[in-house]
């Protein structure tokens, strides 16, 4: 199947949301519980979060996918690649201001009111809590976009931007770097499952997170579905008892590239697989999603799944931007197409002189 670069961000922009927002209404739970409640999770259903009695309608994203909308503002405002201070800038001028509670986390909003204050950009993540989290990791898709077939520049953009969010040397943004370099990778002619396998070996940490990932990967190359693989993971990754026991990035992001592997790369089976593995299925889904969206687009995904998205998203009165899937797709392919120009202009100029 010939996939265009249109579809390939199409299909990682909506794999990313449409996984957040089916994973949303099972996020926290174990899959024995999932099961239990609702069978094998096939579709949206209303959820509520923040326990402030706010029944979300069906398909309703969370706080990751607002997270990326705003760094979605900013790359289209730059057309082309963003810093740590063009992000922080779309917080400022775009950021809902009755977000916080509803739709993001209480610690987004400590970070927006720094953010305000002035201090440099790149020092706000100095004063997040929580520096091995997937705040980044599950959040940067439109990074490893605008940096399409790059996978050098994508992964110093992850660790430029995400300071935002987490400290520069952290766990998060190493993990954050396989995200944005996968999806880079996705995104190059002729991509596979395995070159994209391949740039994350060849370009992330290799002592903490590239022998995490090869020893999963290698665990679970006999397995064939979600329920096998769940079962697993059950004695792989148990935390709990801690903030945030289920979304630190090791797990979600280790998780997210073996499920990838697993259905090779089909969009819709990745969204299915990440929802129905228990803990942070919103995070899981996203990031397995979002890296098969960007190598084999969405045309596995349902239209129901995205024409829900975006009613949901349009009467969503705490979103950071009312756009549709495709609307924030095309927004980072044009701003690609816009970077891409100005460096062939570059080139064209200056290779006169060689």
């Amino acid at each position: 199947m010939n996939v265009t670069l249109r579809d390939k961000f199409f299909g990682c922009i909506a794999g990313c949301h449409i996984g957040s927002a089916m994973g949303a209404q099972v996020e926290g739970m174990y899959w024995q519980d999932i099961e239990k409640q609702f069978g094998f999770v096939e579709d949206y259903t209303s959820y509520e979060h923040y326990g402030n009695g706010w029944k979300r309608e069906p398909g309703t994203t969370e706080d990751g996918v607002e997270r990326q909308r705003l760094m979605i503002t900013a790359i289209m405002e730059k057309q082309g690649r963003v810093t740590a201070e063009d992000v922080r800038a779309a917080w400022i001028d775009h950021a809902n201001p009755n977000a916080g509670g509803w739709v993001s986390e209480p610690f987004e909003g400590t970070l927006l009111a720094m953010a305000k204050s002035g201090i440099p950009a790149r020092d706000l993540g100095k004063y997040c809590d929580y520096a091995g989290l997937n705040s980044f990791s599950r959040a940067c898709h439109a990074i490893g976009l605008i940096n399409a077939g790059n996978v050098e520049t994508a992964k110093e953009d992850i660790l430029e931007v995400g300071q935002l969010y987490q400290t520069s040397n952290s766990r998060g943004l190493k993990w954050a770097c396989v995200t944005g370099v996968a999806i880079a990778a996705a995104t190059m002619p002729n991509a596979t499952v395995d070159s994209v396998i391949g740039a994350i070996y060849d370009n992330c940490d290799k002592d903490l997170v590239v022998s995490e990932i090869d020893e999963q990967l290698k665990k679970t190359a006999s397995v064939k579905d979600i329920r096998e693989l769940r079962q697993y993971y059950d004695g792989v990754y148990s935390g709990k008892g801690i903030p945030y026991p289920f979304s630190y990035a090791n797990e979600v992001v280790t998780k997210g590239i073996t499920i990838f592997k697993m259905v090779n790369g089909n969009t819709k089976d990745a969204v299915l697989s990440g929802v129905n593995m228990g803990r942070d299925t919103d995070c899981v889904a996203a990031v397995a999603a979002g890296i098969s969206g960007a190598l084999t687009g969405g045309s596995s995904l349902p239209e129901k799944w995205i024409t829900q998205l975006d009613y949901a998203t349009s009467i969503n009165p705490y979103t950071n931007s009312k756009r549709t899937l495709q609307e924030n797709a095309d927004a980072v392919y044009n701003a690609f197409c816009s970077r891409l120009k100005k460096e062939h202009e570059f080139y064209t100029r200056m290779s006169a002189l060689l």
